[in-house]
């Protein structure tokens, strides 16, 4: 199994890893902001990450982690 975590403190919303994704794992958030301001990436459908880290690679600001079982 795999688990990706997102740090909503650290995410400016930029959506660079709601594109990498090719099983559109992520979402930008629509109802919550975080302290700066930002709609934070979700992850909408843990179930479908298949671990390839596209999106975690693609983050400017290291704001995804990626946890193998």
């Amino acid at each position: 199994m795999v688990k990706v975590t997102i740090n909503e403190l650290v995410c400016k919303g930029c959506g660079l890893c709601v594109r990498a994704c090719p099983k559109s794992v992520l979402a930008l958030s629509k109802t919550k902001l975080n302290a700066k301001g930002y709609h934070p990436a979700e992850v909408v459908d843990q179930a479908a990450c298949i671990g390839c880290a596209s999106c975690a690679r693609t983050c400017p600001d290291v704001a995804i982690r990626i946890e193998k079982d």
